[in-house]
């Protein structure tokens, strides 16, 4: 779940993304002060506009709104009192997180990819990754599913020649951290961070 809100350039309105990058034939249906995009075929909800979004929430944010259970009940509810039944559900836990590269083996079907068990603080995640200097015993930043990157793209389950790869071993650069490097490669973390613990940049 996506949430932006920007007074000045949108006016008092809340756009809730459900799903990121969504392909459908669109069509919506509106009520009160929401309306419901979703996809004509399945009848699968995309997302929620909700207009005079600050009679329902307080919001200050310019831009991505950062959720949390309180915002979430508090936009169901708005949602409730125009009088859609639908109720919104997320999870906010952080996608930017320190990783411990535990294993790396050189894929199969492509020279440059390694795939890497990655540990994440309390499970491992298969991840290829492509990047040159990637190596077992590392703290890297991973960005798990669901996590939008700095350039708007969002990262999905995915395979890759064949191998099944969840979230992403990121760069400094992909990570749009002052100073990257414009080489390519991956961010290798200093010992004292914790795995599983949120990357804040």
């Amino acid at each position: 779940m996506n949430v932006f809100y920007n007074l000045e350039g949108i006016g008092d309105t809340l756009i809730i993304t459900m799903q990121p990058g969504f392909e459908g034939k669109v069509a919506h249906e509106m009520k009160g002060d929401a309306v419901r995009i979703f996809d004509k075929d399945s009848g699968e909800t995309a997302g929620f506009n909700l207009f005079n979004a600050s009679n329902y929430l307080e919001l200050q944010e310019k831009g991505q709104v950062e959720m949390n259970d309180d915002k979430l009940e508090q936009i169901n509810k708005a949602i409730k009192e125009n009088g859609f039944d639908e109720i919104l559900e997320a999870d906010f836990s952080p996608k930017f997180v320190v990783g411990f590269v535990a294993e790396k083996e050189k894929h199969p079907n492509a020279d440059k990819l390694n795939i890497c068990k990655v540990d994440v603080g309390g499970e491992f995640l298969q991840i290829v990754c492509g990047a040159p200097n990637v190596d077992k015993g590392q703290k890297v930043v991973v960005a798990k599913v669901g996590a939008v990157m700095p350039s708007g793209m969002v990262i999905k389950d995915a395979e890759l020649r064949g191998v099944p790869s969840s979230g992403m071993i990121c760069s400094a650069k992909e990570l749009d951290l002052p100073n990257a490097p414009q080489e390519k490669g991956i961010l290798v973390l200093e010992d004292n961070y914790e795995v599983g613990q949120p990357f804040k940049g």
